[in-house]
């Protein structure tokens, strides 16, 4: 009973939070159906309505609004309290949830994240992906991967020192058909493939050496999203794309890509894991932020570094 209570106050948190059934039943892991039965019976246990429920929206009732109030800090003690004990475990277990960058997860997936899976084969990692920065404690996230440079000022970082770069690349045909640009300016003779970033905006090559910024707003035949098709397109000699460089090293050592303007394009900010300041922080967040600080130090066998 207790722990059916305990659950359905933090489905009545996740909805307040999230202003959303379908994604507070996401985050909850449970179907949008369950979670509304759940809310309706503890509603019927209350008699009164927490939420005003319409096919648009959602929204807590006066009720409601005094209800979370006083749950809210309530739940928050009763969860340290349950870490507390859960940090006393010898053996890591539960779930981890990282927010990160495609391109930053891609860059510690194997080195850090699959290798800390093997060693704690208890512990689940749910890893989510997005293009936008998020506040990872307010979408309940145990932990963010960004570069360094855009890490908030409040949370605690761990920075991986992998060495970052943007690089352009083509295939060995485009570059014998069409040459190949010395410049940034020269790309305005060349075919691209342009990036669109999520807020729809279209990307602006970024360019730099000798203290000379250049952006250019190049020109092709297709628009893309994700920079895993920009490769692939680039290897189908579609033009000329701008990538992380970490994505497309192994192409490059194969023969499959071609860099050029490799002296404009300087290293980027480093990778850092981060999170907020915790009290008896659990077994499998403090072993993650070990692991990360290993791999940080140089104790992975460089694999990163060596590839």
């Amino acid at each position: 009973m207790m722990r059916s209570i305990l659950t359905d106050l933090d489905a009545v948190l996740s909805i307040a939070r999230l202003g959303s059934f379908r994604a507070a039943a996401l985050e909850l892991g449970m179907s949008t159906t369950a979670l509304s039965n759940a809310i309706a019976k503890l509603e019927q246990r209350l008699a009164v309505r927490l939420f005003n429920r319409t096919t648009r929206s959602v929204s807590l009732t006066d009720a409601g609004r005094t209800f979370v109030e006083r749950v809210g800090p309530a739940m928050t003690d009763i969860h340290d309290a349950m870490l507390t004990v859960q940090s006393l475990q010898e053996i890591p277990k539960g779930t981890l949830r990282i927010n990160a960058f495609a391109t930053a997860a891609r860059e510690v997936m194997e080195p850090l994240i699959l290798s800390f899976m093997r060693r704690y084969p208890q512990v689940h990692i749910d890893l989510v992906t997005e293009g936008r920065i998020v506040d990872i404690v307010a979408a309940g996230f145990d932990l963010g991967l960004r570069p360094a440079d855009l890490v908030p000022t409040d949370m605690i970082a761990v920075p991986l020192g992998l060495k970052r770069s943007n690089a352009v690349v083509a295939s060995p045909d485009f570059l014998r058909t069409h040459g190949t640009p010395n410049v940034p300016a020269d790309l305005y003779r060349f075919r691209c493939i342009r990036a669109r970033l999520p807020n729809n905006a279209l990307f602006r090559w970024k360019f730099e050496k000798g203290g000379d910024a250049v952006q250019i707003d190049v020109q092709g035949s297709i628009t893309l999203d994700e920079s895993s098709l920009v490769k692939i397109a680039a290897q189908n000699g579609v033009g000329l794309g701008y990538v992380m460089e970490a994505d497309v090293r192994d192409d490059i050592a194969a023969g499959r890509l071609v860099r050029v303007l490799k002296d404009w394009t300087p290293s980027l900010a480093p990778l850092a894991l981060y999170y907020p300041g915790r009290k008896n922080p659990p077994a499998a967040f403090s072993a993650f932020i070990q692991a990360a600080r290993d791999f940080a130090s140089g104790d992975r066998g460089n694999d990163a570094q060596s590839r």
